[in-house]
């Protein structure tokens, strides 16, 4: 098991409703072993993760590209995951 801690957010989409994140997270698992990378995850319309295994469902490529300009923009493309 991992626990997941949030670096860094961008978003896709209005507040009360459900809106695309696309995360850098630190990664840190029960046997004391750290990763960071990214991870896309769905926000509830109350504001909530919805964690879904660790897949979430994308509509388009369109949303990533955007998403991805975001994070790159924001200065996260310098982050490389261990």
């Amino acid at each position: 098991m991992a626990r997941v801690q949030v670096i860094n957010e961008v978003s896709k989409g209005r507040r009360g409703n459900w809106v695309l994140c696309l995360q850098w997270c630190r990664y840190l698992y029960d046997d004391g072993k750290m990763e960071q990378g990214y991870r896309f995850i769905w926000r509830r319309p109350n504001g909530k993760l919805q964690p879904a295994r660790g897949q979430a469902r994308i509509p388009s490529l369109d949303w990533v590209e955007e998403l991805m300009a975001k994070a790159k923009k924001a200065g996260w493309d310098a982050h490389v995951g261990d």
